[in-house]
C-alpha cells in the first residue's frame, strides 16, 4: 500500500507521516498566520489519524473473520457451540465493540474479500499453510472473481469498514465491485453510499442507454473528517461511547442535555436508564436519544428529539425503537413501552406520543396522566431553543 498517493495537498511524506511543504520557511508575519498554520496542520494530521485507525479496524475485522472461519472448520469443540458460536464469543470476551454483529460481519468480510490477504502476507514471507492458500473462495456463495476484485491497498486506503458493511449487503459480486468503484470515484460518505444502494443505482446504470450520464453528477466533494469520526465502528474500536463523539455545540444535543434534567425534575416517577442507547435491528446500529424507566407505569419511556420540523419517518423510527423494546427489553410485570417524539424548528413545536400496542383508550389515558403533558414539553422546547438561538 502506497500512502504517498493519498497525502493531502500542500504536504509531503516524512518519517513521521506528513509535514507541510513550507515547514522550513513558514511565513510568520502576524498572529492570524500562526493561527491558520496551526489549524492547517491540525486538520491534516487529524485526517491521517482517522485513515490510520480505519485501516487498522478493517484489518482487525478481516483477521477476526479468518480465525472464526478457521475455528468453524477445524475447531475440536466447534460442535459444542454450533449456531451460538458468535453469541458465545461475545459473552466470553465481554469487550465493547466485539459483539455478535461485528463477528458476523467480520466472517462475511473474510469470505468475500480474500484479496485482503495481500496486505498481511508478503510474497517473500514464510507463513502458515492456511493463510498462504487463501485465494478466491469459489466455493463460497457470492465470492468475487479475480476480474472483479478491487485491489486490497485501494480498499483499505479509500473505503472505511462502514462503507464495506453497506457494500456487503449486495449478494451479486458485480454489484459490490460497482459500488466499490463508484464510492471511491465519487468520494461518497457512508450515508450517500447507503442512499445509492437503496435507490438501486447499479440496476439503473445497467439498464440506462447512457450510464455515464447517470453517473456523471454523483461525484461529491471531499468527505468531512466529522463523517468518519461518527461512524459506529470507529468509536467502538477506540473504546468510546456514543455520546463521546457527538458535537456538543449542536442545538439538538444541547436540548438533550437539558431534557434529561428536565424530565427528572418533573418528579413523576422517571428513572434514568440510558442515553444514546444503542439498538441493533437487522444488524444495523441505531441510537435512541434518552431511555427512562417509569416506576409508576412500570414501562420504558423512549424519547427522541429532532432539531427539525415533524417528518413521518421520525415517527416511524421511534415506533421501531418502541417495538424493539417491547420485543427484547420487557420483563415480567412490565407494561408496553412508550415513545415520545419532540420536534422543533423555526418556532414550530410538536410533541407526538407513540403508544405502540395499546388499544385500550382508558389505558392510554392513564399513561398520559402520568407522562408529561404536551403543553409542558412544548414550553420547555420554546424556552430552550430561544436560549440557544
Amino acid at each position: 500500500m502506497n500512502d504517498n498517493q493519498h497525502t493531502p495537498a500542500g504536504y509531503k511524506p516524512s518519517p513521521l507521516g506528513i509535514i507541510p511543504e513550507d515547514w522550513e520557511h513558514p511565513e510568520m508575519k502576524d498572529f492570524n498566520q500562526l493561527s491558520q498554520l496551526i489549524q492547517k496542520i491540525h486538520g491534516a494530521t487529524q485526517t491521517e489519524t482517522v485513515k490510520a485507525i480505519n485501516r487498522m479496524l478493517t484489518l482487525r475485522n478481516w483477521l477476526i473473520g479468518y480465525y472464526i472461519v478457521e475455528y468453524e472448520q477445524k475447531g475440536n469443540d466447534r460442535a459444542k457451540y454450533g449456531d451460538k458460536l458468535l453469541k458465545s464469543l461475545e459473552d466470553s470476551l465481554d469487550t465493547p465493540g466485539l459483539n455478535e454483529t461485528v463477528f458476523k460481519l467480520s466472517r462475511n468480510f473474510y469470505l468475500l474479500y480474500p484479496q485482503m490477504k495481500d496486505l498481511l502476507v508478503p510474497k517473500s514471507a514464510t507463513v502458515s499453510h492456511e493463510l498462504q492458500n487463501i485465494d478466491n473462495k469459489d466455493d463460497v456463495k457470492g465470492a468475487t472473481s479475480h476480474f472483479l476484485q478491487t485491489p486490497a491497498h485501494e480498499i483499505i486506503s479509500k473505503l472505511s469498514f462502514s462503507h464495506l458493511r453497506e457494500i456487503m449487503t449486495q449478494e451479486d459480486p458485480m454489484a459490490r465491485y460497482f459500488y466499490e468503484t463508484e464510492c471511491m470515484r465519487c468520494n461518497w460518505s457512508v450515508r450517500e453510499l447507503r442512499r445509492q444502494i437503496a435507490t438501486n443505482l447499479f440496476v439503473r446504470a445497467g439498464v440506462s442507454k447512457k450510464p455515464e450520464e447517470l453517473l456523471k453528477p454523483l461525484k461529491r466533494p471531499e468527505r468531512q473528517i466529522q463523517d468518519e469520526i461518527k461512524q459506529p465502528f470507529f468509536f467502538e474500536f477506540l473504546g468510546l461511547k456514543a455520546q463521546d463523539v457527538v458535537e456538543e455545540k449542536d442545538l439538538e444535543q444541547a436540548l438533550i442535555d437539558h431534557l434529561q434534567e428536565f424530565i427528572m425534575e418533573l418528579g413523576k416517577g422517571f428513572c434514568f436508564e440510558a442515553r444514546q442507547k444503542r439498538i441493533i435491528i437487522d444488524d444495523e446500529y441505531y441510537y435512541a436519544d434518552l431511555v427512562f424507566y417509569h416506576r409508576i407505569l412500570h414501562c420504558n419511556v423512549i424519547i427522541e428529539l429532532k432539531n427539525d420540523e415533524f417528518h413521518h419517518e421520525y415517527l416511524g423510527q421511534l415506533n421501531a425503537y418502541v417495538s424493539y423494546y417491547r420485543e427484547n427489553e420487557m420483563n415480567d410485570g412490565d407494561n408496553p413501552p412508550v415513545g415520545i417524539l419532540l420536534c422543533t424548528k423555526s418556532g414550530k413545536k410538536m410533541v407526538e406520543y407513540a403508544l405502540a400496542g395499546m388499544d385500550n383508550h382508558l389505558f392510554v389515558s392513564t399513561y398520559k396522566l402520568q407522562l408529561p403533558d404536551e403543553s409542558t414539553l412544548e414550553e420547555f422546547l420554546i424556552k430552550q431553543t430561544k436560549e440557544y438561538e
